[in-house]
């Protein structure tokens, strides 16, 4: 529900499709992206949490999901557009820091200064988070450069052509933000199948991949409409061409980010692809007030779902560790 906000709302706020169009778009091809996900965001994720498989990790796994759970079910209510990834990794975080103590976090501070300069587990997720929509916003002004430069002669009526290209490229994004999203839940969804001695493994079982493709296929349908008017609407006054380079920018950085194994903020990126156009033709009717509101809401994501991850924990345990 959160993150097809951000994935539909372009197309929607250009009249490239009616709502209705637009979410069964995406609700289709990013179940498809969940089937066909490999594992790279999966272990990355998996792999932030350094505490044995057992029935104390499961009870981290629940107080994890439950506090970014909140945490989202607070923002879409409001319409902010947060990161549902700076959530989890919040609540993985909170969970785990007050039943095991920090230690038991792969923060990947001396990975990364050390002589293998290895970018790993909450600096890898805080790096991608960082330079995500950086990169989003850099395609998109460029691509924005050039077709303005391309189609500089063009008439009225090529927006019909544009706005037929935005369905084949919306689906693209839905499938890339698919398959990325959905390895954060199948990453935990196998931490708890081990915990519980129903599989020997990390990767993720089939019927696991289809009950998520399932329920990202409901929340998608759902929609996040509150989400859709702020990222529509009320950053940039989007025509057609906009919308479609912002939605290229954000599928290739989506598509980037997967193959790393980087777990990305699809509503980041999008937001990030749309400031980018509209730098691209006329920084100063950018809403930049929005974007600063976003920016604040991401900052406070991770801490705010870390302390609604503890608080379950500490409920549910009745103690501290």
């Amino acid at each position: 529900m959160h993150d097809a906000s951000s994935v539909v709302a372009t197309m929607i706020a250009c009249k490239a499709a009616s709502p209705v169009q637009a979410v069964l778009i995406v609700a289709i091809f990013g179940s498809l992206g969940v089937l066909f996900s490999g594992n790279q965001v999966a272990d990355t994720v998996s792999a932030i949490v350094k505490i044995s498989p057992g029935i104390h990790l499961i009870h981290i796994l629940i107080a994890s999901i439950f506090g970014a759970v909140v945490w989202n079910l607070i923002t879409w209510k409001i319409g902010i557009p947060s990161s549902s990834t700076h959530a989890l990794i919040g609540g993985l975080v909170g969970a785990a820091w007050i039943a095991n103590g920090p230690n038991s976090i792969l923060w990947g501070v001396s990975e990364l200064f050390s002589g293998n300069h290895q970018l790993v587990g909450i600096m890898k997720v805080i790096v991608s988070l960082i330079l995500s929509p950086v990169l989003g916003f850099v395609i998109a002004f460029v691509i924005q450069k050039i077709s303005a430069l391309l189609l500089r002669n063009a008439k009225f009526s090529i927006n019909g052509t544009i706005n037929k290209l935005q369905w084949i490229v919306a689906a693209a994004l839905a499938f890339s933000h698919g398959s990325n999203d959905s390895q954060k839940i199948t990453g935990l969804i196998s931490l708890a199948l081990i915990s519980a001695g129903i599989v020997n493994s990390h990767g993720v079982p089939l019927f696991i991949k289809l009950a998520v493709g399932l329920v990202m296929f409901i929340g998608t349908a759902l929609g996040g409409w509150k989400i859709m008017k702020t990222i529509g609407n009320k950053i940039y006054d989007l025509r057609p061409i906009h919308s479609l380079n912002s939605m290229l920018s954000s599928g290739t950085s989506i598509l980037l980010a997967t193959f790393t194994g980087a777990p990305v903020s699809t509503t980041h990126v999008v937001v990030g692809g749309i400031m980018g156009v509209g730098s691209a033709d006329e920084y100063r009717m950018v809403n930049w007030k929005i974007g600063k509101e976003i920016v604040t809401a991401w900052f406070i994501t991770m801490p705010c779902s870390a302390i609604a991850a503890a608080i379950v924990y500490f409920l549910m345990n009745g103690r501290i560790f």
